[in-house]
């Protein structure tokens, strides 16, 4: 079965302790970005962690020190994993990826982004990026739920790799056009602004079975 992952982009804390809260019992896992932690400080992954486990989507792309001091910051506040860019280059990748293995932790490595802008500049690259992240041993990649075509394709490339994709929902892609060629699916503001968070949840999990 295809798991979901809540990505809680609140500003609030409170408010994403309840939505977490009444959710947990419907998602894998938490996804949280620099929206929740610049406002909330970075322990609130430790806080959260206690619902589900927490994947710190810090979009990692700096030169590989300044990289393995983001990914250790993430991992001692609790993460199981990060999110870092594939575009930064090798170094980097294996920067992340050392320290995720001194914390057990796991990198996903994102392709192109679910976004229009995505194929700006991204998806000139993404397959190469995709490469690089199986040759280093990266856990899995993000792709475009969006794209459909783009998810089949980097699925080819990664073969058994995690599949994680984003743009499910409120960025207009489907459920149904990926299901079968993904690991997890990451669900936003269609949960989090939904006037009952629960039962939304509930409705997209049932739906990957």
């Amino acid at each position: 079965m295809v798991g979901l992952i809540l990505a809680l982009d609140v500003m609030d804390e409170k408010k994403a302790f309840e939505i977490a809260e009444k959710t947990a019992e419907w998602i894998n896992l938490i996804k949280v970005n620099y929206p929740l932690v610049l406002s909330a400080g970075v322990d609130v992954i430790k806080k959260l962690s206690k619902f589900k486990k927490v994947i710190a989507d810090f979009k990692i792309s700096d030169i590989p020190y300044t990289s393995s001091l983001i990914s250790r910051m993430a991992f001692e506040n609790g993460a199981f994993a990060v999110i870092c860019h594939g575009f930064a280059g090798s170094d980097t990748l294996r920067a992340v990826k050392d320290v995720a293995g001194e914390y057990g932790g796991e990198v996903y490595v994102v392709t192109e982004l679910s976004s229009p802008g995505g194929v700006e500049f991204l998806q000139k690259v993404s397959n190469s990026i995709a490469v690089l992240a199986k040759d280093i041993g990266c856990d899995g990649i993000i792709a475009p739920a969006t794209r459909p075509e783009r998810v089949r394709e980097l699925r080819e490339i990664v073969g058994d790799l995690k599949v994680i994709c984003p743009g499910v929902g409120v960025q207009g892609g489907r459920i149904e056009d990926i299901k079968e060629l993904v690991d997890y699916i990451i669900v936003g503001r269609s949960i989090y602004l939904a006037k009952d968070p629960k039962k939304e949840a509930k409705k997209i999990y049932e739906l990957l079975k």
